[in-house]
C-alpha cells in the first residue's frame, strides 16, 4: 500500500469502518511511514477537538448600546434594567441561534466530505480487491433486477455502449454504513462505479464535479436517489458520463 492509497482509507480507519483486512494493511504502512503517521495524528487529534466543543455563545458588549439606539429617546433614557435583561437575553438567543446555523452549515459540509472520502474508498478497494462486479453482464435487463431484494429501492440502470460507456455489471457495496447499489462502467481500460444510494424525500441537485486523492467525482441528486459516479478519468469525460446517464433516465 502507498501513501495515497492510505490517505483515501484512514478516515475509515479512525471512524471503525474498515475491514479488518484492509486495516491491517492501512496499519502495516502507518507503521513504516513517518508522514502518514503524522498526518493520522493529525487527523485523531483534530477529531478529539471537536468533540467537546461548545454551541454556547456570548452576545457582545456593544449590543446594549445597539439595542437601546433601536429604542424611541424617552423610552431608551428610562429603560428599565429588566428591559436590558432581557434585550441581552434575546442578543443571547440571536447569537447562539447564528452560531448554531453556521455549526450546521459546517457539519453538512464536513459530512459530505466525509461521504465522498467513503464514495472514493469504495471505489479504490473495488479495484484493489477485484471484486468490480457481483452480476456481470452488458445487459440492464439482467444488472438492475439482480439488485431485487436486495435494497429499498430499485436502482437506475441503463445501457450507454454506444455513446461509448460499456456497461459491465453491478454489484453491492456501502457508504456511509448502508447498502448501496454499484453500476459499473468501462471507458475505454478506465473504470467507472455509479454508487446510488436511496434518499426519500430528497429534491432534485444540479450535478458538481470535485476531485479527491486524484479520482474525480461528479455528484448529483434525483428520483430520491443520490448519485456519486467516480473515476480517473478526466472530468469532461465523466461529466459527459454523467450527463449521457441523465438524458438516458430521460427518455
Amino acid at each position: 500500500m502507498n501513501c495515497d492509497e492510505a490517505n483515501v482509507l484512514m478516515h475509515a480507519l479512525i471512524d471503525g469502518e474498515l475491514d479488518a483486512g484492509h486495516a491491517r494493511e492501512v496499519e502495516a504502512h502507518i507503521g513504516s511511514c513517518a508522514n502518514c503517521a503524522a498526518r493520522l495524528r493529525e487527523f485523531q487529534e483534530f477529531r478529539n477537538a471537536m468533540a467537546p466543543a461548545s454551541l454556547r455563545h456570548a452576545a457582545p458588549a456593544s449590543l446594549r448600546a445597539r439595542i437601546e439606539g433601536k429604542l424611541p429617546r424617552p423610552l431608551a433614557a428610562v429603560a428599565s434594567r429588566r428591559s436590558v435583561i432581557k434585550g441581552f437575553a434575546f442578543g443571547a438567543t440571536a447569537s447562539a441561534l447564528a452560531a448554531s446555523g453556521v455549526l450546521v452549515m459546517v457539519m453538512r459540509t464536513d459530512d459530505e466530505r466525509r461521504v465522498l472520502g467513503e464514495v472514493v474508498s469504495a471505489h479504490l478497494r473495488s479495484l484493489q480487491a477485484q471484486h468490480l462486479t457481483d452480476v456481470v453482464s452488458t445487459d440492464q435487463h439482467t444488472v438492475k433486477p439482480w439488485f431485487n431484494g436486495k435494497l429499498d429501492v430499485a436502482p437506475p440502470v441503463v445501457e450507454l455502449t454506444a455513446q461509448g460507456f460499456t456497461l459491465l455489471g453491478g454489484r453491492l457495496d456501502y457508504v456511509d454504513a448502508k447498502p448501496v447499489a454499484a453500476i459499473v462502467y468501462r471507458r475505454r481500460v478506465h473504470v467507472i462505479n455509479l454508487f446510488c444510494a436511496p434518499a426519500p424525500g430528497l429534491a432534485r441537485r444540479s450535478a458538481a464535479m470535485e476531485t479527491l486523492h486524484g479520482f474525480n467525482v461528479r455528484r448529483w441528486s434525483e428520483n430520491g436517489l443520490n448519485l456519486w459516479a467516480v473515476s480517473d478519468i478526466n472530468a469532461d469525460e465523466l461529466t459527459e458520463f454523467g450527463e449521457k446517464f441523465e438524458a438516458a433516465l430521460r427518455q
